[in-house]
């Protein structure tokens, strides 16, 4: 018997959220984390205070599983909260590195919830032990606990944006101190981050659909580059570092958002239809019905099916009760780790020449094992579309795939990965049809993944040491 993993996607980065003005404020981080379970599933944890006492409660799992105890929230008090849901991306996975991160400063305990990865962390890092910061844990977001805390400059908000100018990489922080809060993206932009309102009370939350939840109002994303305080019912801004082109994450309307979310001021649903529909005009096929690998590709494959005019039908229905590790029989089942996240359905699928639609391939393990799936089910023909680019490149900005080795398409071309993969046929969404998808022209994105063309610095080794002690 033994445990396995069911991961062959691109993992998530993080969520944060932060609640100010109500004494329900650990109640409504709690909801505001569960609505962004999607982007961190092997940790959660919450810091509530009063302005005066700071109490902190972080563990291993999924959010439900940490905040089980009622009995948590009544020593979780106070009428302002962060929270923070973990994947790690640097760092490694143990509960040490869980957020939020609280440190002791001269006006009190600080606490720090961050999405995203610093590219600059190991130099920044050498030199602050060099200094003789003493580090607690392997996660690059401590760094900026020590950079705030050796600032010199003379109030809070000054000196958090003296340690953000010292930061490279992707970030959407918020972070609470005497009695106010403070959130802040990194001046590319390359994660989302909101800002709510609701009966007096603000939300800062990395999509909008923990808002909805709340019943809150969307007032609008934090700027990149911006560093927003919220105190005494009222929210300042600050701009930290001059404007500079904009780098969102383009992987967030492919993969990591929730549909019903607006990230970098569009609609995703709206943009996983238009990747859907610019890749049926690109990439048709003569086929039957379409399907997707649901869920992520859900929203893309009827854009597909309503370009094309083939039916969209449900040939795959996905258990969503799996944990990322389970339990295998003792028997030798190769395609297990698939089949227990994904049933086809033969009714369906008997005799059908189909068009599967996928968001993304990373390593294609999966992806393989449901071809042969949906061909034992009957199935005449098999037609991969995927509604992205080949991924080629490491993402070094939040998302889990830092090493070249792991990319199908980083070794193959596409014909190879076709025969690989045993399809009938295989395309991908082209560059420019995946940037068409998004309407502003005037904003930029971050495609690295799919270009191999970095926005941002990143340190030496920094791919080697990225999930090892910094």
């Amino acid at each position: 018997m033994k445990a396995c993993s069911l991961i062959d996607k691109a993992r998530c980065n993080c969520a944060v959220v932060g609640v100010y003005g109500t004494t329900e404020a650990s109640r409504l981080a709690y909801l505001a984390l569960y609505a962004q379970q999607h982007r961190g599933q092997e940790s959660s944890g919450i810091v509530a205070s009063d302005g005066r006492r700071v109490n902190r409660h972080v563990g291993r799992g999924l959010v439900a599983d940490v905040f089980s105890d009622q009995a948590l929230f009544a020593t979780l008090g106070g009428h302002m909260a962060i929270g923070h849901n973990r994947y790690s991306t640097t760092g490694a996975s143990h509960l040490v590195n869980a957020q939020p991160l609280v440190a002791n400063f001269r006006e009190g305990p600080f606490a720090v919830s961050h999405n995203g990865n610093f590219t600059n962390a190991g130099e920044l890092r050498r030199r602050l032990e060099e200094q003789g910061s003493l580090f607690q844990t392997t996660t690059d977001t401590e760094v900026v606990l020590h950079l705030i805390a050796r600032s010199r400059a003379q109030d809070m908000t000054a000196r958090i944006a003296e340690a953000l100018l010292q930061i490279e990489g992707a970030y959407s922080l918020v972070m609470m101190c005497n009695g106010r809060i403070y959130a802040a993206r990194d001046p590319h932009g390359v994660r989302p981050l909101c800002l709510g309102h609701k009966e007096g009370s603000w939300f800062v939350a990395s999509e909008t659909c923990a808002l909805d939840l709340l019943r809150a109002e969307i007032v609008r994303d934090i700027e990149p580059g911006e560093l927003i305080e919220i105190h005494d019912g009222v929210v300042e801004s600050h701009r930290f570092a001059p404007l500079t082109p904009r780098h969102a994450c383009i992987f967030e309307f492919v993969y990591f958002s929730r549909p019903d979310s607006r990230i970098f001021n569009e609609n995703v649903d709206r943009v996983r239809r238009r990747l859907g529909k610019n890749l049926a005009l690109e990439s048709p096929a003569e086929a039957d019905i379409v399907i997707s690998v649901p869920d992520s590709s859900n929203t893309a494959a009827v854009g597909y099916s309503r370009r094309t005019g083939i039916k969209f039908e449900l040939g795959l229905i996905r258990n969503h009760y799996v944990g990322r590790t389970f339990i295998h029989p003792q028997q030798d089942m190769r395609d297990f780790n698939v089949r227990i996240k994904f049933n086809p359905v033969k009714g369906v699928l008997q005799d059908r020449r189909v068009v599967v639609i996928e968001d993304s391939i990373v390593r294609g393990t999966t992806l393989r094992q449901l071809v042969s799936l949906i061909r034992q089910a009957g199935a005449r023909e098999v037609h991969v579309r995927v509604s992205s680019p080949p991924i080629i490149s490491p993402c070094y900005y939040g998302m889990d795939f830092p090493s070249t080795s792991e990319l199908i398409a980083a070794h193959k071309s596409v014909e190879e990965i076709r025969a690989w993969l045993q399809c009938d046929s295989l395309a991908y969404l082209s560059l420019e049809g995946l940037l068409k998808s998004v309407a502003h022209d005037d904003e930029g994105y971050c495609a690295a993944c799919f270009t191999g063309e970095y926005p941002i610095p990143v340190e030496d080794n920094y791919s080697e040491r990225v999930h090892e002690p910094l």
